[in-house]
């Protein structure tokens, strides 16, 4: 059964991602981007948040908390892996800025290449095994195929059929809400997510977690930066949607699976990704909820 969920969702989260941002390149010109780098303000404020402020929250709670082991582990991934490319797909619904979403999920998407080892290392240094390297190659091409490529075959798309590409793009973007549907079946399905053996307590971790980054990037994209609406939207939708598929990922190398012995911290942090995974896309409902009903009516 684990060899099969962990098919089923690569599978599943290939087809999420490449339908996600194909369906968002059908929406976006290359203005949209010059637009961006005329004023970089937004772009800065927001991969510095994840850069620098998500880390620091993530180390206040294990600080704090004094946690260990598969927990303080499942943070520090957390933490450390880039915001992912649903939160394009939210910030669309939310009435977001969408190509600021996509320039701060490159950007750091890129940026983790160098970002994800350092706070890892600093973060749970004694829970990193001594010969593990950071699988560059692969992150890179994970990016050209599941980000980069797609997005631009939308943007074509676009560009050579103006007239249909609106409903292209809400069919594509219906085709990966499908595919995220899938992948909480196959995790629910899988027996994975087993609440009482993580530990209710833990559970309100997660739960704290998230909302203490939603808060605090709130606090410095509306109240310190005054970023507009969308732009703010857009920061705080990156902030709170964790590309928790890299995570399963580096946890896999990290805390392989050997069958037959039990690994306590593995399945800890197992739980902690999909725990945050799962709760993400009900925070993630809110804010739309929130941002479509205070956004301004022009936009």
């Amino acid at each position: 059964m684990g060899s099969l969920y962990i098919q089923y969702e690569y599978w599943f989260s290939a087809f999420q991602l490449i339908t996600a941002m194909v369906g968002m390149g059908a929406t976006l010109t290359p203005k949209d981007f010059k637009e961006l780098m005329l004023e970089p303000k937004a772009v800065s404020s927001g991969t510095a948040i994840q850069i620098l402020v998500v880390p620091a929250i993530a180390w206040l709670f294990i600080s704090a908390f004094g946690l260990a082991g598969g927990v303080a582990v499942g943070l520090a991934l957390i933490a450390s892996v880039p915001g992912g490319s649903t939160s394009n797909i939210f910030t669309h619904f939310a009435r977001g800025n969408i190509a600021l979403s996509v320039a701060i999920t490159a950007v750091t998407t890129l940026a983790c290449l160098f970002t994800t080892p350092f706070i890892l290392d600093l973060l749970i240094a004694n829970y990193m095994p001594v010969e593990f390297v950071m699988p560059k190659a692969h992150i890179m091409k994970e990016i050209a195929l599941t980000l980069l490529l797609p997005l631009a075959l939308g943007m074509l798309y676009l560009k050579l059929f103006p007239s249909t590409a609106e409903q292209f793009s809400k069919w594509a973007i219906r085709a990966s809400m499908f595919g995220l549907l899938m992948i909480v079946v196959g995790a629910s399905a899988s027996g994975r997510l087993d609440l009482q053996l993580f530990g209710y307590f833990n559970v309100f971790l997660i739960v704290f977690f998230i909302l203490a980054m939603g808060v605090v990037s709130w606090l410095i994209s509306w109240g310190l930066l005054r970023l507009s609406h969308a732009d703010a939207t857009a920061v705080d939708m990156e902030v709170v949607v964790r590309n928790i598929n890299l995570g399963l990922m580096l946890k896999a190398l990290l805390f392989p699976a050997v069958l037959g012995q039990v690994d306590p911290v593995g399945d800890m942090v197992l739980l902690a990704l999909l725990l945050y995974g799962g709760l993400q896309m009900f925070v993630a409902a809110a804010l739309i909820a929130l941002r479509r009903s205070t956004a301004p009516a022009s936009h």
